[in-house]
């Protein structure tokens, strides 16, 4: 069965479908009779339809486009909304003899929390609901109440509402594929229909709704940390500090009180810096900016710079946004990460290695270039390589090498770089001289390079792998002091890990053979050796520009591949709408 969460995602996430016109048709040719304050109408054979009936033919009159609306508007779980009704034969969920049920009042409450998980509730009809809801409640006579009409209305928004934000906390609200495409870690999928269906059973609506988020301790602290940033955006935010020259520790300058105060409203983290009116920048003020540069991924060197400045002054309301857009991809990410993972922020140039929810290493990575940028998805590692060839990738060697080689003739050699010829049984070697390198283009190269293992290689001394159709690793550096820059996005998409002999050692745990003695002793040589994993690793290449801590610090840093602009586009768009209400 087609999962719930693939036929309800494509709600308010306005960027991936074209909804179209709504095209409705108005019944006027029903006769209505008046019971208990509503309006019921008859079909041909004069027999009064029930709630269920007008539900089963407002779901029919949909047609093959299940383009089907309810007061006025799209419902969005077009595929998931008629499955649910054909396995109860139509019966509605939300209304009893005419009157809503205390199951409502539950979807409501929930509905109305959507901001919690950065979502919106205007997204899930809660404004009609309310609305339809109250008028429903009224005394029912032949002037107040809800005609029939209205009231399937009210049932069918109300199940929209539970399966669209389900649905969107199990797999985010916008598609990840339609604003990045190379977006490519597999979300959860929840069977909707079936979570509906057990939540009316035993009418816990909102706990059953708060059970789709993600288990992760992560996000739960990102879910805290954004009311703490939407706080202080609501009691004005934070005050600004003035740009100027830089401040070392131990100056004086009119600044410095309003970088006390700054430091003092931030998030709680800072609340020790007192905001004095004093010039001096002190000590307990330059331990305040190193934390704060810190969790910024600036250097943290205390010295208040332009950077430093640009990060002090991002309003709280924008930082409350980032934290939601990144509680948004969590919601992409796989319910299990695995109880042993190694995690790479792509935009922190960071690597973590997880255990039972805790980092037990971390180190400093490169990622790629803007131009060349790594791919966000999962695998696992399954073996690594000590003392590794490296096969240059067709483009790197035309755009980059080609163009190194036409000046300097020796470079190939020099770097112990070898022309092959052939990929079956034992590649022919060809001479860099045979080759007129001023015609050698993308199309014309009938050639690969691959460099020695060594000092030079490029991929150092060990690769990590886990097969992937990206040809995506990581791997050591013949260049480690590339790692002491603050933003490390130099590779061509692979992920360079800063203490690779550590990381051997630790995914070869459990394998006696591999002591650490031993892997230096094989990586003095030049041999390459394959060596497989105890046991496979998940691995995760992930982009967050803003999370927690294991202590519970928040952390944020700059949008490196542009990322969180198409994110924040897609969330800021209107639902779509139908052009006009329905008939009934």
């Amino acid at each position: 069965m087609q999962s719930a969460t693939r036929m309800t995602r494509g709600g308010p996430e306005t960027r991936s479908r074209d909804h179209g016109l709504l095209k409705v048709r108005v019944m006027s040719a029903l006769l209505g009779v008046v019971v208990l304050g509503t309006t019921a109408p008859i079909d041909a054979a004069g027999t009064l339809l029930s709630l269920g009936d007008r539900i089963r033919r407002r779901i029919e009159a949909s047609g093959a486009a299940r383009q089907i609306a309810a007061d006025g508007q799209l419902i969005y779980a077009a595929d998931a909304l008629p499955m649910f009704y054909e396995r109860r034969a139509f019966e509605p969920v939300w209304i009893t003899n005419g009157r809503p049920s205390a199951a409502v009042d539950s979807l409501m409450e929930a509905l109305g929390r959507a901001e919690d998980e950065g979502l919106r509730s205007v997204d899930y009809h809660l404004e009609s609901i309310r609305a339809l809801h109250v008028a429903a409640l009224r005394p029912a006579d032949r002037w107040n109440g809800l005609d029939t009409a209205s009231l399937v209305d009210l049932e069918m928004l109300l199940t929209d509402a539970f399966l669209t934000y389900g649905a969107h906390l199990v797999g985010g609200r916008v598609n990840p594929r339609t604003i990045d495409a190379e977006w490519h870690a597999k979300a959860r999928e929840v069977d909707l229909v079936s979570e509906l269906e057990k939540a009316v059973a035993d009418g816990r609506i909102g706990t059953h709704l708060r059970g789709l988020t993600p288990v992760q301790r992560e996000y739960a602290l990102l879910r805290r940390a954004l009311r703490k940033y939407r706080e202080i955006a609501a009691a004005g935010g934070w005050g600004e500090v003035p740009e100027g020259s830089l401040i070392h520790p131990g100056d004086s300058d009119p600044r410095v009180p309003a970088l006390r105060q700054r430091l003092a409203q931030s998030d709680g983290l800072d609340t020790a810096v007192p905001a004095t009116a004093d010039p001096v920048y002190d000590e307990g003020l330059q331990q305040a900016v190193m934390r704060f540069q810190k969790r910024h991924g600036l250097k943290d060197d205390g010295v208040v710079g332009p950077k430093t400045v640009v990060a002090l002054n991002v309003p709280a309301a924008q930082r409350a946004e980032q934290v939601a857009l990144n509680m948004e991809r969590w919601r992409w990410l796989p319910q299990d990460l695995g109880q042993r993972h190694i995690l790479v922020n792509i935009a922190a140039f960071e690597t973590d290695v997880v255990e039972a929810g805790k980092t037990v290493m971390q180190m400093r990575v490169i990622v790629g270039k803007p131009y060349r940028r790594t791919p966000v998805f999962s695998d696992r590692m399954t073996y690594l390589v000590l003392n590794p060839y490296w096969n240059v990738p067709h483009n790197i060697t035309i755009q980059d090498i080609v163009p190194k080689v036409r000046k300097d003739p020796g470079y190939l050699a020099a770097q112990r770089i070898h022309i092959m010829q052939g990929w079956q049984g034992a590649p022919r070697i060809v001479d860099p001289s045979s080759i007129d390198w001023s015609q050698v283009s993308q199309r014309n190269f009938p050639y690969w390079l691959r460099q020695d293992p060594g000092p030079l290689n490029a991929l150092g001394r060990i690769k990590f792998m886990f097969p992937n159709e990206f040809n995506i690793y990581l791997h050591d550096t013949p260049k480690p002091e590339q790692f002491a820059d603050e933003e490390r996005g130099f590779s061509s998409g692979c992920i360079r890990v800063e203490r690779s002999l550590d990381l051997a050692e630790y995914v070869l745990r459990g394998d006696p053979r591999w002591s650490r003695d031993a892997l230096v002793a094989a990586l003095k040589s030049d041999a390459d050796r394959t060596v497989r994993l105890p046991e496979p690793i998940p691995v995760h290449l992930l982009y967050w520009t803003a999370w927690v801590d294991d202590e519970g610090v928040v952390h944020f840093r700059n949008d490196i591949y542009g990322r969180d602009g198409p994110l924040r586009d897609a969330f800021r768009e209107a639902p779509p709408r139908p052009s006009s209400g329905s008939g009934g």
